[in-house]
């Protein structure tokens, strides 16, 4: 069964599955989901989902993000911002939402700006 954060407008168009890693710079429109380690650029009008075993090092634009790995980087966010409670983030957020579930590391500043 799906994860409620899933929604139905984003079609998963790009994994970044558990033990793979990719490097360089990534835009798109749609959704991407990382288990395994990205480093670079990423930019999507669409959404980001970083599950338990994703490592990100990078700043990730986008319209949502769901994060239940560990982000060293900024997150801009249009839409919303969720941190799971596996989430380790080191960086800021900027966003209209944030969500923060119990548990969660988070060393940075958040700044919310409404829409």
């Amino acid at each position: 069964m799906p994860s409620p954060e899933i929604e139905e407008e984003f079609l998963v168009n790009s994994v970044i599955g558990e033990g793979a890693e990719f490097t360089g710079e990534f835009k798109f429109s749609g959704l991407i989901r990382i288990d395994g380690r990205f480093r670079g650029v990423l930019e999507t009008d669409g959404k980001v989902l970083i599950g338990k075993t994703g490592i990100v090092d990078t700043d990730i634009r986008a319209k949502v993000v769901v994060a239940g790995g560990e982000i060293r980087g900024n997150i801009f966010a249009t839409e919303r911002v969720t941190l799971l409670s596996s989430c380790r983030l080191e960086g800021d957020v900027v966003t209209p939402r944030l969500i923060v579930e119990e548990g969660v590391v988070f060393h940075g500043k958040c700044t919310i700006n409404p829409t």
